[in-house]
């Protein structure tokens, strides 16, 4: 087996691993009643490779999707219908902060002022988000703030 032939047969196994990894996260999250199908999963994966191409960023193992799902799947403006594209919408928010927090926040810290914020004052409103509350959050970040992360 050649070399381009190897890469292509490890690349696949990882691709069906991180479906399967995705998928097996159901078993969790039905009982709030959302769930990904296998399209849905692929649709990550897919949008995954892009946003951590845009971003200059690789994963390993799992990667953030997975910590994702579980951090958001009991948020009250999360629902089966919008599921999937707040998934999407949190994957990217997530890798954008990641670098303009100049990677100063663990993933479990950004994702759970994520998730507070979420909650919280943004009333699940991505938009609100992405552009006040993590915005402003990271600026105090790169200014040298050291205070709690769900302030």
């Amino acid at each position: 087996m050649n070399e381009s032939a190897l890469t292509s047969l490890l690349l696949n196994a990882d691709k069906k691993n991180f479906l399967t990894n995705l998928v097996s996260c159901n078993q969790y999250t039905q009982q709030f009643g959302i769930a990904l199908s296998e399209e849905d999963a692929a649709q990550l994966m897919e949008c995954r490779r892009e946003v951590l191409t845009e971003f200059g960023r690789i994963e390993f193992e799992g990667g953030i999707l997975p910590k994702l799902i579980y951090e958001f799947c009991d948020s009250s403006y999360i629902y089966q219908d919008n599921y999937l594209d707040t998934l999407i919408s949190l994957q990217n928010i997530f890798y954008l902060y990641k670098n303009e927090s100049l990677d100063e926040l663990s993933d479990d810290d950004l994702l759970h002022y994520m998730k507070v914020h979420f909650e919280g004052e943004c009333e699940g409103s991505l938009e609100y988000l992405e552009d006040t509350c993590l915005n402003h959050f990271c600026r105090k970040i790169r200014k040298g703030w050291k205070g709690q992360f769900d302030e």
